[in-house]
């Protein structure tokens, strides 16, 4: 018998108070932004803001971090793309609120992707081939924790899987069996996005113009957001043979890559899915991750 989400034992993510970040900027940092209004889609949320001199960025938060763990990990990897014309957005404001570090970053141009089609998915494996390499002189920003046997800082949980229903229990042993003959970080030397779905990808007159969403990226093997990326449509509309062509890229991708990618992947997304939404949408996850358990 599948069971409900539980609230009590199992925590949901903190949202972003965008008024409160706001005013905590004003009172740290001397810094007067005026709200706008809340972006479209995410899960922990982000708003849109204006400087007096009147352009726009947007505010976000992550919860349970440092600054100077920010600036010499996710900050650090958009650092390294730019100069390389990657269209990843330059961070204005950085400040510690609390548990919670703030940052303004610039306002990219274009729209979230709402279908991924060819000439999308072209462009999107384009530029993960541009972030090849460009973290080698950087061994010092902290590799992919893939968590396939520990808990993350409010995501990969393994007591939800464990506890919600036999399939997610079963799931949830195959992950650990994957962490126990993989390395618990991602080797390589990558700049690794860790959230490179459609919902994080602007595009303008059929041009991918940005992808945003950086606050997890670290170093590692780049072909690990592909397998996020797989994941990231499961739950969209793409055009006819998208998922199947991406498919075939994650067929050709070694095994000590793959396998990992997909453990990390299918514990983030169920975990997720049991805290946060219905038991019918818990099913839509499991039968992705189940595809490639073996």
């Amino acid at each position: 018998m599948t069971m409900s989400p539980s609230p009590q034992r199992w925590a949901r993510a903190e949202r972003l108070d965008a008024a409160r970040m706001v005013d905590a900027l004003h009172a740290r940092a001397g810094v007067r932004l005026t709200l706008e209004g809340a972006c479209p889609g995410g899960q922990v949320g982000a708003a849109y803001v204006r400087w007096t001199d009147g352009h726009r960025s947007v505010l976000k938060w992550r919860p349970h971090s440092r600054a100077e763990e920010m600036r010499a990990g996710p900050l650090a990897v958009t650092e390294a793309l730019r100069p390389a014309g990657y269209p990843a957005p330059a961070t204005e404001l950085v400040a510690q609120v609390g548990h919670a570090v703030v940052m303004v970053q610039e306002l990219l141009p274009g729209r979230k992707i709402g279908r991924l089609d060819h000439r999308s998915l072209d462009q999107v494996l384009q530029l993960n081939e541009l972030q090849a390499g460009r973290l080698c002189e950087r061994p010092d920003i902290p590799a992919v924790d893939l968590h396939l046997h520990d808990d993350g800082a409010g995501y990969c949980l393994h007591g939800p899987l464990r506890d919600h229903n036999r399939r997610s229990a079963a799931l949830e042993r195959w992950i650990t069996a994957v962490g126990a003959d993989s390395p618990p970080r991602l080797a390589g030397p990558d700049a690794v996005h860790m959230d490179f779905h459609p919902g994080n990808m602007l595009a303008s007159g059929g041009a991918i113009t940005g992808i945003v969403d950086w606050d997890g990226a670290a170093r590692g093997d780049r072909r690990f957001d592909l397998v996020t990326l797989r994941f990231g449509i499961h739950a969209q509309e793409t055009d006819p043979g998208v998922t199947r062509r991406l498919d075939a890229v994650l067929d050709s991708l070694p095994k000590d890559i793959l396998r990992p990618a997909w453990a990390h992947m299918s514990l983030r997304m169920v975990d997720w899915a049991i805290r946060h939404f219905t038991p019918s949408e818990v099913e839509h996850w499991l039968d992705l991750a189940e595809q490639r358990v073996s």
